[in-house]
């Protein structure tokens, strides 16, 4: 903050609602009075132009307009010089976007006390064929007592006008926005600030010669031209708002840049001299003077309202401003020399100058008095007392508004539809049922326009998921019914239905209110006979007798109604995997059996919770479930590793389309060259070759599409597995709700296909960060540097986290602080899933240490995943495999047999033509200069019995005349470049 203010001489408020920038203000002595006294002039963007003639002694600054001027298009700057030939005086002149006019201002003295009345008449005009942007003036090829005029337009054009007639326009090279532009009259050149951050100088004859008109006249409508070369350029790195020309006694002609953070002075020949860093925001400056040998001095306004006075890079004054402003100028008055007028964006003209008289501000005087720390201690218990008083009676802490203006109230009904409404179902053969949702929207005001959205998980899906309701009256509920069903085969990972509601408040911002309701288990399984053998089993242990499960699923019994209620079988739509669930006759347990790890997750949870629900409607209301069985680390880690092979498989085809298009572009660049030639030359089979690779590119665009699909399922199915693993957990410890919170807050099921960040690196990142604060057992577990939330390059180090995890939680670790450690409990591994050759020989499998366990795994197979798997581990049955039989590294194989019978011969003759990319490269690199040449006879089919189709090639040494060898260069880089994975779309 400065302790000085500039000081008010004269200020005026221009027009109303007028805005003004950079060019708008001119000081001059516009009507060449011989006392010398400068005017003011002034034009605004709505195409007013004034003129005042400030003075402080009148009461009315409407007095002091001397002349007022509308025009039709906006005003952007306004210079004064000797813009006409008849006369060496000073003339006036304004530039619109589309027009450059000089005017005459003079004043003729008045014989009564009227005063002075002046006169504005129009000298000539130029009509400009582009939109102009600014222009400066000077005595451009040494002319002597005249100025020419120097438009530049929003293009970068620049067009010369010698006064009355129009010279030439010229392009300057890489312009692509204006800049500010100054004429240096010493070197005869323009300088320019261009939109690459550089300061470029013209020579004024070089852009004179550099015509293509042939001696025709010059015209403004130019479509081409000679490149002009710059006669220096400086890189000042940054945008430059300003600049200036100095050319003083004292000092050597320079250029004065003002950049956004940097002012910048350099000599005439491009060098520079001085540059001065900013702290703060500079809105304009004006050099102003030489006031001792070699320096210069210059001022410049700030958006913080203050005006600074530099010597070279030294500061020399600050004063503070009533505005901001966009422009600043120097003047001589009547009574007043070296005044300085600024004008604000809005049209506040002020002329001021520096003044020492500082602020009036006083600060009021402190009455001193001795301190008694008793009675302050005193008074400081008593204002405590009561603060603590206050707190526990009244909540400080703002609650949340329990009155919301739109409230979601959502019904689910608890029997299915009796006549389905599922459509758009891609499950053939199947009798899909749908459950009806009622959703009822209650308002306590009226809203208008509210969106109503239902989000279902895949592969459910429901027969309208947006509503639009143009207006809610209040206390009317408005009801809506949406039909859920499944549409695709697949495991859903949840039965959640999120409902959301966008609408504007009455205070006028947007809300959102949501509502979650929870499907019904039949919707997605029915029943069917129980299959004795399964993959995988999982038990769980009850504290009372088992119940008959014909009581717990009465409504999912179907051909299992006559039986004992020992056993049920449940299948998922869409020839899901089979999930047989069992109760025990003699002990208080439940056994599911699957041959899906993941299909358990769902009928395990329905278990459970009506298990629940049965036991607590009676007297039995300590009913607890528990997990003591061996925990499927391994199988869970076989989902985390195909969905990891999944990811991977996406950039190895993004890659490998991305090398296909740029071939593909290379080739297309390589064939309009021939086709421009004007001596044509053979193709060389290049059209076969863009052919080919074209149809390269369709198959790995459809590669890309069938790896993003099989991703996902992948992502539903993990999902599926670490909500079962996350629950077995809970059962297992006997979690509580807080740490349930916390574990799938930290072993997230919500999987989500993201190119920047996936659940792996942030799982591993989450786990990482427990085991090192509240799962720590020593300093140097703390001690452990998180890792980068960055694709790894295999599963190794998060299964080993999870497994370390699981170990940690087992032995009683709690995952809240400042809860007692539970006791240690053994963790059981399945023998045929886990072993295989980490343990030592004799050794039971249930008695090795799950960390021992894996941190031996991990070192004799880190980073093993399985490839080449099929969709089977994905949890969808056989009919449900769109991408069955995928490529090495999980990649779903291309397309087969989708072009016609008829097309198939023309197929093979152009694929039998596309060579090996490899090979090509190779036998290119040995004979550069050869052109290519394929032969049918040479090709090498080797497709059948599952093998990938190669190609050979020869070289023929003829050389065709005219051949561009700089094109055969790049043809031959670009197919160098190729990879030999080529995809054909057969």
């Amino acid at each position: 903050m400065s302790l000085f203010k500039t000081r008010d001489w004269w200020s005026a408020t221009v027009g109303e609602e007028e805005e003004f920038d950079h060019g708008c203000l001119c000081v001059a002595n516009v009507d060449n009075d011989p006392s010398g006294h400068d005017k003011i002039i002034i034009g605004s963007f709505q195409g007013i132009l004034r003129i005042y003639k400030p003075n402080p002694a009148g009461e009315n600054p409407v007095e002091d307009v001397v002349v007022e001027q509308a025009f039709k298009q906006a005003i952007l700057q306004v210079e004064v010089g000797r813009f006409s030939s008849a006369s060496e005086v000073l003339k006036l002149a304004v530039l619109h976007p589309r027009k450059l006019a000089v005017y005459n201002v003079s004043a003729i003295s008045g014989t009564v006390e009227h005063g002075s009345q002046y006169q504005f008449a129009l000298l000539y005009e130029h009509n400009l064929q582009r939109t102009a942007f600014n222009f400066c003036y000077g005595c451009f090829g040494g002319v002597k007592g005249k100025d020419f005029i120097c438009v530049q337009s929003m293009d970068g054009t620049v067009s010369i006008f010698e006064q009355e007639s129009f010279a030439f326009s010229r392009f300057l090279p890489g312009a692509l926005l204006p800049g500010p532009i100054k004429y240096m009259p010493r070197l005869d050149s323009f300088v320019t600030a261009s939109c690459s951050w550089r300061v470029e100088a013209y020579k004024y004859q070089v852009l004179a010669v550099a015509s293509e008109t042939g001696g025709r006249e010059e015209t403004q409508n130019i479509k081409s031209g000679k490149k002009v070369v710059a006669d220096w350029v400086y890189n000042i790195g940054e945008q430059a708002l300003d600049l200036a020309y100095l050319e003083y006694t004292n000092v050597a002609p320079s250029v004065l840049v003002l950049g956004e953070r940097s002012i910048f002075c350099i000599a005439d020949n491009g060098t520079l001299r001085f540059a001065k860093k900013l702290e703060y925001d500079p809105c304009c400056f004006l050099p102003y003077g030489s006031l001792s040998e070699n320096s210069v001095n210059y001022l410049v306004g700030t958006h913080t309202k203050s005006l600074m006075v530099y010597q070279d890079y030294t500061l020399k004054w600050v004063a503070k401003m009533e505005f901001v402003p966009v422009q600043v100028r120097v003047g001589n008055f009547q009574s007043l020399r070296g005044g300085i007028v600024g004008l604000s964006e809005s049209g506040r003209l002020e002329t001021m100058y520096l003044g020492t008289d500082p602020s009036v501000f006083s600060p009021p005087q402190v009455e001193s008095r001795d301190l008694n720390y008793a009675s302050m201690d005193a008074e400081m218990s008593r204002l405590m007392k009561h603060v603590k008083a206050k707190s526990a009676n009244n909540v400080i802490t703002p609650s949340l508004k329990t009155d919301e203006d739109l409230t979601l109230n959502v019904h689910v009904s608890p029997n299915l539809d009796d006549v389905t409404m599922a459509s758009g179902l891609e499950i053939q053969g199947e009798d899909v049922p749908s459950t009806t949702l009622r959703i009822q929207m209650k308002s306590r005001l009226l809203l208008d326009t509210v969106r109503l959205e239902i989000h279902c998980p895949w592969p459910l899906a429901c027969n309208q998921s947006q509503f639009t309701v143009s207006s809610l009256e209040p206390n009317s509920p408005t009801e809506t019914f949406v039909a859920v069903f499944q549409r695709f085969p697949g495991l859903p990972s949840h039965m959640h239905v999120q409902i959301s509601a966008t609408y504007t408040s009455a205070s006028g911002g947007r809300r959102v209110t949501s509502a979650r309701a929870n499907l019904p288990f039949k919707l997605v399984v029915k029943p069917v006979f129980p299959v004795k053998t399964a993959v995988h089993k999982l038990t769980i242990d009850t504290n009372r007798p088992p119940v008959s499960l014909n009581d717990i699923f009465p409504d999912l019994l179907g051909e299992n109604a006559s039986g004992q209620g020992a056993a049920l079988g449940f299948q998922y739509f869409g020839g899901g995997p089979i999930v047989t669930m069992l109760a025990s006759k003699t002990s208080q347990r439940y056994r599911l059996q699957s041959d899906r790890l993941e299909s358990m997750w769902l009928p395990l949870r329905e278990l459970v919770a009506r298990l629940n629900n049965h036991f607590k409607k009676g007297s039995h209301s300590d009913f607890r479930v528990s997990f003591d069985g061996a925990l499927p680390l391994q199988e869970y880690f076989e989902l985390v590793d195909t969905h990891f092979d999944f990811r991977t498989g996406a950039d190895k085809c993004k890659e490998m389309l991305a090398q296909r298009a740029s071939q593909f572009r290379t080739i297309q660049k390589r064939l309009l060259t021939r086709f421009k030639d004007k001596t044509p030359a053979p193709l060389q089979n290049l059209d076969t070759l863009l052919e080919g690779t074209y149809r390269q590119i369709l198959a790995l665009a459809d590669a890309v599409d069938e790896n993003s699909m099989a991703e996902m399922v992948a992502g539903n199915n993990l999902s599926s597995g670490t909500y079962l693993l996350n629950f077995l957990l809970k059962l297992w410890v006997d979690m509580s709700e807080e740490e349930s919170r916390v574990l799938e807050t930290t072993l997230s099921p919500v999987v989500n296909a993201s190119e920047e960040q996936g659940w792996e690196e942030a799982v591993d990142a989450a786990i990482t960060h427990l085991l090192r604060t509240v799962m720590a057992k020593s300093a140097k577990d703390q001690a452990v540097n998180p890792s980068p939330l960055a694709l790894p390059t295999d599963t190794s180090k998060v299964k080993k986290h999870i497994a370390l995890f699981c170990d940690r939680v087992g032995k009683g670790a709690r995952l809240v602080e400042g809860l007692k450690d539970k006791k240690e409990k053994t963790i059981k591994m399945p023998a045929p899933k886990t072993i295989t050759e980490s343990s030592e020989p004799g050794e039971p499998v249930d008695q090795v240490p799950v960390d021992q366990l894996l941190n031996q795994k991990y070192r004799k197979g880190k980073g093993k995943s399985k490839k080449n798997k099929e969709l089977s581990s994905l949890g969808l049955p056989e009919m449900d495999k769109p991408y069955a039989g995928l490529l090495e590294g999980g990649l779903p194989p291309p397309p087969v047999n989708r072009l016609p019978p008829e097309d198939l011969e023309s197929q093979r003759k152009i694929e039998s033509m596309v060579p090996d990319l490899d090979s090509m490269g190779e036998d290119m690199a040995a004979s550069p200069r050869e052109d290519m040449s394929y032969d049918r006879g040479d090709m090498d089919h080797r497709h059948h019995n599952g093998e990938s189709r190669s190609y050979g090639y020869r070289g023929n040494s003829n050389n065709n005349e005219g051949e561009d060898n700089d094109e055969d260069d790049d043809m031959r880089r670009m197919m160098e470049k190729g990879s030999s994975e080529i995809m054909y779309a057969l």
